[in-house]
C-alpha cells in the first residue's frame, strides 16, 4: 500500500481512451488493485460521453497516482501512446505499459510484464495472443484469421522472431522509449505497433513474448476498421523498405 501519495511509481501504464465511460473505473480500480504500485495515465481523445470528466473524478480520489491528458479531438492510437511516451520520458518512470481500456488485456497481466524487463532479461515485454497457440476468446472467427494471418505476415516480411508483432499490450524500458524517440514514430493505427516493435528491434532490443489470454470487449464499441488493417499491411513494407535503404 503506498502510504505517501506524493511517492511515484517506476511504472506508469498509458490508457488512450475514446468513449470508455463504462471501463474507466473499473479498470483504473484493478489495476491500482495490484500488489506492484503502477502509476496510470489516461489519454483521452475528446471523448463525447463524458470519459474525462471521470477521470478528473477519479484524480482526486487517487491523487499522483492517476493522471489525465486530454486532446482536443480523436488522433488515432499511435498519437495517443506517442503523447504518453513523451510525458512519461519528460518524468523517471523506468518501465513505461501500454494496455486498452476495455479488459481485452487482463490487468493481472502487467505485472507478468513488468517482472519480464524488470528481472528476465526483456527490454520490450510483448503480451502475446498466439506466442502459444491462438489465445483469443469472443472474437469472430474472421477476425481472430484475419489478426492471425496479419500477424504471420509480419512475421515473414520483418523477420522479428516475434508471433504477435501487432499485439496492444506491452512494456517499454525507459532506455528503448529514447532510442526510439517517439517524435519518430510515423503510423498512427495498427502499423503503430508494429513500426514500435520494429524500431525497437533493429535497434538490437530484446523482445520477449509473455502468453497472454485476449478477451474481446464486453462493453463500448470496438475502434478497429479495415482502414487500419489496410495501413498494417502498406505500413510493414514501408518500414523494410526503409531498413533496406538504411533510413531506420
Amino acid at each position: 500500500m503506498r502510504w505517501n501519495k506524493y511517492f511515484m511509481s517506476d511504472s506508469l501504464v498509458i490508457i488512450p481512451t475514446y468513449n470508455e465511460i463504462e471501463n474507466l473505473e473499473r479498470v483504473v480500480r484493478a489495476v491500482f488493485s495490484l500488489q506492484h504500485d503502477f502509476d496510470i495515465l489516461v489519454v483521452d481523445d475528446n471523448s463525447p460521453d463524458g470519459t474525462a470528466t471521470l477521470a478528473n473524478a477519479l484524480m482526486a480520489e487517487f491523487p499522483g497516482r492517476l493522471h489525465l491528458e486530454q486532446r482536443s479531438e480523436k488522433a488515432g492510437l499511435g498519437t495517443a501512446y506517442v503523447h504518453g511516451f513523451e510525458w512519461a520520458l519528460a518524468r523517471d518512470y523506468a518501465y513505461v505499459f501500454e494496455m486498452d481500456a476495455d479488459f481485452s488485456h487482463n490487468p493481472a497481466d502487467l505485472e507478468r510484464l513488468y517482472d519480464s524487463c524488470k528481472n528476465r532479461g526483456a527490454d520490450v515485454a510483448i503480451g502475446s495472443r498466439y506466442v502459444t497457440g491462438v489465445n483469443v476468446v469472443n472474437w469472430p472467427l474472421s477476425r481472430v484469421l484475419m489478426s492471425y494471418f496479419a500477424s504471420r505476415y509480419v512475421e515473414l516480411v520483418m523477420r522479428m522472431g516475434i508471433k504477435d508483432a501487432t499485439a496492444g499490450f506491452m512494456c517499454y524500458k525507459r532506455e528503448v522509449l529514447q532510442a526510439i524517440g517517439p517524435k519518430n514514430i510515423k503510423f498512427v493505427g495498427y502499423a503503430f505497433q508494429i513500426e514500435m516493435k520494429y524500431r525497437a528491434f533493429v535497434k538490437g532490443f530484446k523482445l520477449v513474448e509473455v502468453p497472454i489470454i485476449f478477451t474481446d470487449r464486453t462493453k463500448g464499441e470496438s475502434k478497429m476498421s479495415s482502414a487500419i488493417f489496410k495501413e498494417a499491411v502498406l505500413g510493414v513494407l514501408n518500414l523494410r523498405l526503409q531498413k533496406m535503404t538504411n533510413r531506420i
